[in-house]
């Protein structure tokens, strides 16, 4: 079945591909029609009107789209997304959700590696060493494993995901039904490993950089701005889907968000940005860097205005638990596997029951932490504060207590307590400050 829905689906990219603008809108009208429980109703004609109107910032993310991705690459995203992840995965992970009363996600993060070149302040990974790797076969399982539960997007964060970039191009190869995403510094992106990506065809590189060139060496090291942007134009040349990632703190919020820095991501490529705010976690964690209430508030404003005026995807890992409907993690719609292979709910949240060297996905998913944050998702009925350790510390503390987890942070443990004594004053601040704007945004919706 899958395959007659690929075949159909490349015929149907083919035949769009020559007239995007004009030929995407009457494809919408057609897939409402075929829509027939009317589940997608709101998504197809928010993507046709969208498209109709030619000053529209998202037909001009199409035409940057087709004029400038590899038509490989295209036909790997919408395999992956509109057939694999949404027609095919979703109707099999509903029914392991129900048959195990579970959580079960469409994408999984996991980590080829600790080991980074870099040594970025205030971040975890710069101090895990290189002690620890998932060996390319753990790697090869988690995927057949994922997909038998209807999971096609896996990525990649470290340490530096690419030095192992010759593993996961062999797994990209390998695994051609699903997408792969890495976030990397961007320094060991050479003509050899953009042909390989290409050849490929459904992995995406997602840059880290701090904002202009001053803030990213700032904690980078200096050269670390000039390297990324190297490493954007190798990609664009090669007509390759990439993006960028921000960590965004108390020193480069206004950077970051800046209309001129947007507007030069865009230019140089970019089709979409993931921006996260700093979490300081581990013993070296520096709290200063945290973004104060004022600046996430700004950041929540305008990755809104930038996703509604600009040809770019936009997100927000935390601001966004509005248009999530609460906290991601912990399986609902992602987790993530460390490189000594220890499952955790939540790339920021180092503290688990289970090690996937040891136990099936399926295991893992039903393991203490996991039952512990499904029984008490949402962690506050305030959607902008979705996050259990940043937002709701007293929640990641009785979830890690209940579940009695271990903590998996390789430099050195750090209790919970300790780590939610870091969040907490942050989380007291933000309150406030997220009740007027959910506030706000509810007055605004009624009106």
């Amino acid at each position: 079945m899958k395959n007659v829905k690929t075949i159909a689906l490349n015929q149907l990219i083919n035949y769009i591909a020559n007239d995007p603008l004009n030929k995407l809108p009457k494809i919408m009208e057609l897939a409402k029609k075929l829509d027939r429980k009317g589940t997608y109703l709101k998504l197809f004609t928010v993507i046709t009107d969208a498209l109709s109107d030619e000053t529209s910032h998202w037909h001009k993310f199409v035409e940057n789209l087709f004029n400038n991705v590899d038509s490989k690459v295209i036909h790997k995203l919408a395999e992956c997304f509109a057939i694999n992840t949404t027609l095919v995965g979703r109707p099999i992970r509903e029914k392991y959700k129900a048959k195990y009363s579970i959580q079960v996600p469409w994408a999984i993060l996991m980590d080829p590696t600790s080991a980074c070149n870099l040594s970025c302040t205030g971040c975890w990974a710069a101090l895990y060493g290189k002690q620890h790797n998932l060996p390319f076969e753990v790697m090869d399982s988690i995927c057949k494993q994922g997909k038998k539960m209807g999971i096609y997007w896996y990525l990649f964060s470290g340490g530096e995901p690419l030095i192992r970039k010759n593993d996961i191009i062999k797994l990209c190869k390998k695994h051609q039904d699903c997408f792969f995403l890495s976030f990397t510094n961007g320094t060991l992106v050479d003509e050899k490993f953009c042909e390989e990506v290409l050849n490929a065809g459904n992995l995406t590189l997602c840059f880290s950089i701090e904002g202009n060139e001053p803030a990213t060496d700032m904690r980078r090291g200096k050269g670390s701005y000039k390297r990324v942007i190297e490493a954007m134009e190798l990609m664009k040349k090669y007509r390759l889907f990439f993006g960028y990632s921000t960590c965004y703190h108390r020193y480069n919020t206004e950077s970051v968000a800046s209309d001129e820095f947007v507007d030069d991501m865009i230019a140089r490529g970019c089709f979409y940005a993931w921006n996260f705010t700093y979490i300081p976690i581990g013993k070296n964690a520096q709290p200063d860097l945290i973004a104060t209430p004022e600046q996430r508030a700004y950041m929540y404003k305008r990755v809104n205005e930038i996703r509604t005026h600009k040809p770019i995807l936009a997100l927000d890992f935390w601001n966004d638990g509005e248009l999530a409907n609460g906290c991601i993690a912990g399986g609902r719609s992602y987790f993530h596997i460390n490189a000594a292979g220890e499952v955790e709910p939540c790339a920021f949240v180092h503290y688990s029951n289970v090690n996937i060297k040891e136990v099936s996905l399926l295991e893992a998913l039903q393991s203490p932490i996991f039952k512990a944050y499904q029984k008490r998702h949402p962690f506050n009925q305030n959607l902008l504060q979705p996050c259990p350790m940043l937002d709701n510390p007293e929640k990641i503390m009785e979830i890690v207590n209940e579940a009695n987890a271990k903590s998996t942070d390789i430099e050195a443990p750090e209790s919970i307590e300790e780590l939610c004594a870091k969040t907490k004053p942050a989380a007291e601040k933000w309150a406030p400050v997220a009740k007027e704007l959910w506030e706000n945004r509810e007055k605004n919706s009624s009106t």
